[in-house]
């Protein structure tokens, strides 16, 4: 063979191999963007889907009374409303974590008590700690002191719209009408005008626990949800609806029929 031929030939290789290799480039790119995809991601919580949440414990004297517990047999108050807490932090937990995508909701959540004329924060509010509320609901026994729901609940209203979750609500236990500081249908307004303010909506929910619920019927009238419960069996009852139907599902209300 001719070293012309020769030189020939291997121009025809190269240029024979030249797509080859593009293909191989090709092959090689490709093989990488698909490891890089399967490489697990962090999971982040849906903020669109998170909820903003306060529940304002009632730690007044008379929560030492007694009602009927689940086996009908009379126990102070504060000790099946400790038993309530402990549901509700299963519930929280229950919703954060259970989702159709893998990834965990987000939940901004705390607990007031009555202190004084005012509310302290029991577990401070932030991101949910279902084990900080029921540490707090086994270990609560020293019920006394007023009633300031107006107060507690424009402090624990105000901690739920600094947090940037879209849905906001407070969760209030009590048995008992206001006993110091303003009532809460004198708040509720302001704190719903704030709100609106803030493009956000906000949601008070009480939980008339060995109290009329007619105690409660201005704010009613101004938006709050509003239910009653006697015993036991009746609080577990009306709080699963309140976070199931109004709090972690937030239903609406069926319109009334004129």
């Amino acid at each position: 063979m001719k070293l012309s031929d020769n030189h020939a030939s291997l121009r025809l290789a190269g240029r024979n191999m030249t797509p080859n290799m593009n293909s191989v480039s090709a092959i090689v790119a490709l093989a990488a963007l698909a490891i890089l995809g399967s490489v697990p991601r962090p999971a982040f919580a849906a903020e669109e889907d998170g909820v903003a949440l306060a529940i304002i414990y009632d730690t007044s004297g008379s929560m030492r009374e007694t009602v009927p517990d689940q086996n009908g047999k009379p126990l102070s108050k504060y000790i099946i409303a400790n038993r309530a807490l402990v549901a509700i932090a299963k519930q929280i937990q229950t919703f954060a974590t259970n989702t159709g995508t893998g990834a965990p909701r987000r939940v901004d959540a705390g607990l007031f008590v009555f202190s004084g004329d005012s509310a302290r924060q029991a577990v401070p509010f932030g991101p949910f700690d279902p084990k900080a509320i029921q540490d707090f609901a086994r270990h609560f026994s020293n019920p006394n002191g007023n009633t300031p729901l107006g107060n507690s609940l424009a402090l624990a209203a105000q901690a739920v719209l600094e947090s940037p979750l879209p849905r906001k609500h407070v969760l209030l236990i009590t048995d008992g009408m206001n006993t110091a500081g303003p009532r809460p249908e004198s708040v509720l307004p302001a704190l719903q005008r704030k709100a609106g303010e803030k493009g956000a909506a906000l949601s008070v929910h009480f939980v008339a626990f060995d109290v009329d619920a007619k105690v409660f019927d201005k704010v009613k009238k101004q938006g709050a949800t509003v239910v009653a419960a006697a015993n036991e069996k009746q609080l577990a009852s009306q709080l699963e609806f309140i976070m199931q139907k109004k709090i972690l599902l937030e239903e609406e209300e069926p319109p009334k029929k004129k």
